[in-house]
């Protein structure tokens, strides 16, 4: 994976987040270390199995079921979300006021 491609994801992910309204907004992560490393989790994933899996879940190899893994996942279904305010890998945490 190279810079660019770290890069262009973080990109991706910093425009995902800046479209979010409402209670339960979210942000990326301000410990950009953290997101770049986990950008090569997603990264590495896309290479190996050819979709942005999130690097802290584990795939099944049943596409229809791991679908619901690619980033960002459903996190806010999940109860990490409801009681921490952060997706499962703290990609995305709840924008504070």
């Amino acid at each position: 994976m190279t810079k660019k491609e770290v890069r262009n994801l973080i990109n991706l992910w910093e425009d995902y987040t800046a479209k979010q309204t409402g209670k339960d907004r979210f942000v990326l992560n301000p410990n950009m270390e953290k997101v770049k490393k986990l950008a090569l989790g997603v990264l590495y994933n896309e290479k190996k199995h050819g979709l942005k899996y999130c690097p802290c879940r584990i795939t099944t190899g049943n596409k229809e079921k791991d679908i619901a893994l690619i980033c960002p996942c459903n996190f806010k279904s999940q109860k990490c979300w409801s009681e921490v305010g952060e997706c499962w890998c703290s990609l995305f945490v709840r924008k504070r006021k």
